[in-house]
């Protein structure tokens, strides 16, 4: 008999602890049965009812910044298109800018080209006043936490001093010594600008291959930045030929550019990074490589 209510008791217990469709048992009748006797002594149980027990374990909630959560519910596709969206925005709004110079110059209002000897210095004045920017505040002297998160990969104040201030450094020397009278600078800045940062954005997305030589390049990159950076240069050599700043023999340039190009995505696919920059060696090389092409 008494097994029998022993084995009624625990269907009882276990039904109710897979449907929770029953009453709770209460505790005088656990108390009084026999499977429950090793109970009796846990005397805080007589005011905590089962549920206690059985119910299912309450989920932990973790608050996370919006930012950090967006960045994880987002999949590899849409950081990409975000990534071509803000490139996209960026054209957009450089080539409104140069429509508006457009504008202003068709009205007579400025003057179209500039003759003057000192209009080098004066376009450079932007990258300069950029670099003492990243001086400041790689230095510690201020503080911009959207400019460090922006231009740096590890978010430290330090990293202002080394990438980002090469390369506004590089422009800067590109505007005052070759302006816009030589390919050279051009090149230069194409494959700096264009090709060295399309591989760097294709390198973080795709770049799962890794060259044998390198660990840390992959072929998405290498081939990302030979590509893009002929493209660009290409487009910013028409771009100023056609404004009548030089003359080219577009069937050697092609080939001159695809030469520098190639020389340029090589010294970037080094394993030198903790001997030299790439925001250094990349436009030095590619200075050197396109005065040759062009100038001798």
């Amino acid at each position: 008999m008494s097994t029998i209510t022993t084995d009624a008791t625990m269907v009882e217990f276990l039904h109710l602890n897979n449907h929770h469709s029953r009453p709770f048992l209460s505790t005088q009748n656990c108390y009084s049965n026999p499977t429950f006797s090793h109970l009796r002594r846990r005397r805080p149980f007589q005011k905590t009812s089962l549920s206690h027990f059985v119910s299912p374990p309450k989920p932990l909630l973790v608050v996370l910044p919006l930012s950090v959560a967006t960045h994880a519910l987002l999949s590899p596709a849409a950081t990409l298109s975000q990534d071509v969206g803000a490139a996209a925005f960026a054209l957009g709004g450089g080539y409104g800018l140069v429509s508006a110079f457009d504008y202003l110059t068709d009205r007579n209002i400025i003057s179209k080209n500039s003759t003057s000897s000192e209009a080098r210095y004066f376009a450079s004045l932007a990258p300069l006043a950029n670099c003492l920017r990243l001086v400041v505040y790689g230095l510690s002297l201020a503080t911009d936490e959207g400019l460090i998160k922006s231009v740096t990969r590890e978010g430290k104040p330090e990293e202002l001093l080394t990438g980002p201030l090469y390369y506004v450094l590089t422009l800067a020397v590109c505007a005052i010594v070759f302006w816009r009278e030589s390919p050279v600078g051009l090149l230069s800045l194409a494959m700096m600008c264009g090709g060295d940062g399309v591989a760097d954005i294709m390198g973080r997305k795709f770049g799962h291959v890794k060259l044998p030589y390198n660990q840390k390049k992959s072929w998405a990159g290498s081939i990302s930045m030979f590509a893009f950076g002929f493209l660009i240069s290409i487009g910013m050599l028409y771009y100023y030929s056609a404004l009548g700043y030089f003359q080219l023999d577009w069937n050697i340039t092609t080939i001159r550019v695809a030469v520098v190009c190639f020389i340029a995505t090589i010294v970037e696919s080094l394993p030198t990074t903790e001997i030299i920059d790439d925001n250094i060696s990349v436009p030095l090389v590619t200075l050197l490589t396109a005065y040759i092409c062009f100038q001798l």
